[in-house]
C-alpha cells in the first residue's frame, strides 16, 4: 500500500468510526476495560514527555511541534506550563476536538495553535518536535522518511513514540487480531528499536533519555533524539 493510501486510511478512521472512540479513551467518560488500559498507559506515556521537559528547566517559552497532537492531551499542559506550542493532526475532526478542549482551559488558547495537516506537509522550525503514538499506523518503509522530515523541523531535538516489535508483543498482537470489536483500531505497526535508531543517527541526531511504558494493552518506547 502506497503512503498516500495509507494517509486516507487513517484520516478517514480518525475521521468517523475513529474519532468518537479515541476522543472518549483520551477523555474522562465512562469506557471498557481495554480502552481504560489504553487511557492510562497513553497518559503514562504523556506524563513523561512533561515530566522531561519540566526537569530541563526551560519549558517556558520554548517552541514545540506536537506531530499527531490527537485531541490535546499533550498539547495543552505543555501550553499550560508556558510552552508556545504548534499542534497538528491528520483528522480534523482530532483538531476541532483539541481547540474546544483548549478554549476550556484558562490561559491556554493563547500559548497553542492546531491545524489539520498531513505530517510530511509541516513546515517552520522549532526547538523540540514531538510525535508520539503515530508511526503505529504506518509501515516499516514509510518510516524513515516521516522520522527524516521531524528532524528537519528540530532546532534541537525530537521525541518520538512507537510500538516495538518484539517477539512477545508480536504474538499478543496476533491474538488480539482474532478478537474484533470495540476497541479495534487501525492496522497497528510495530518498529525495531535499532532501526529507529538508526534512522536517528542517519540524520544526524543521537539518543539521549529512553523509557518503556507498559499496561496489559499499550505498549510505547519512548525515545528523545537531540542533535549531534
Amino acid at each position: 500500500m502506497s503512503v498516500a493510501d495509507d494517509k486516507t486510511v487513517v484520516r478517514d478512521y480518525f475521521n468517523s468510526t475513529g474519532f468518537d472512540r479515541w476522543r472518549r479513551i483520551y477523555g474522562n467518560g465512562q469506557v471498557n476495560k481495554v480502552q481504560l488500559d489504553i487511557r492510562q498507559g497513553h497518559q503514562q506515556t504523556v506524563d513523561h514527555v512533561i515530566n522531561w521537559l519540566t526537569a530541563d528547566g526551560n519549558l517556558p517559552g520554548l517552541t514545540i511541534c506536537d506531530a499527531g497532537c490527537g485531541v490535546g492531551s499533550l498539547s495543552i499542559p505543555l501550553a499550560e506550563a508556558g510552552a508556545v506550542v504548534y499542534g497538528s493532526d491528520i483528522s480534523e475532526k482530532m483538531v476541532q476536538e483539541a481547540y474546544e478542549r483548549a478554549k476550556n482551559r484558562l490561559n491556554v488558547i493563547q500559548k497553542v495553535s492546531f491545524m489539520a495537516q498531513d505530517l510530511e506537509t509541516l513546515q517552520g522550525r522549532y526547538h523540540t518536535v514531538i510525535c508520539l503514538d503515530v508511526l503505529i499506523h504506518y509501515p516499516q518503509e514509510q518510516i524513515a522518511e516521516m522520522i527524516a522530515h521531524l528532524c528537519s523541523l528540530a532546532e534541537s531535538r525530537v521525541i518520538l513514540s512507537f510500538a516495538p516489535k518484539t517477539l512477545a508483543l508480536s504474538i499478543l498482537k496476533k491474538i488480539g487480531e482474532l478478537f474484533p470489536g470495540p476497541s479495534k483500531t487501525t492496522r497497528a505497526y510495530q518498529h525495531r528499536e535499532a532501526d529507529i535508531v538508526k534512522i536517528f543517527s542517519d540524520n544526524g541526531f543521537s539518543i539521549q533519555r529512553q523509557a518503556m511504558i507498559g499496561t496489559r494493552f499499550y505498549f510505547s518506547r519512548l525515545i528523545e533524539a537531540t542533535r549531534s
